[in-house]
């Protein structure tokens, strides 16, 4: 059973439009499904992790519905079937 990634509008148009991805979770982490989606749309990479490939600390990353910061970052685990979703910081007044 395949990982979904939701992403939100900002981030989806850059995935042509696409809201909810699929990613294979072979890889076992969070950062193996990152890198699936980023293959797939290599626009996504640069506003997802910084040049080291780790997530940036103003883009959130949910496992189900834990904060992957307190679970491992990049390296917290994934399982058939969980969802990982990405809410980027949005500023403005």
């Amino acid at each position: 059973m395949p990982i979904t990634v939701n992403l939100p509008s900002i981030l989806a148009r850059l995935a042509n439009d696409e809201r909810a991805l699929e990613a294979d979770p072979t890889g076992g982490t969070v950062g193996s499904v990152v890198d699936q989606v980023v293959a797939r749309y290599p626009l996504l990479g640069p506003r997802l992790r910084n040049d080291a490939g780790e997530p940036y600390p103003f883009v959130t990353f949910y496992l189900n519905d834990d904060d992957i910061r307190f679970a491992g970052g990049f390296g917290a685990a994934v399982r058939d079937g969980d969802e990982v979703t990405i809410v980027p910081a949005i500023a403005g007044g």
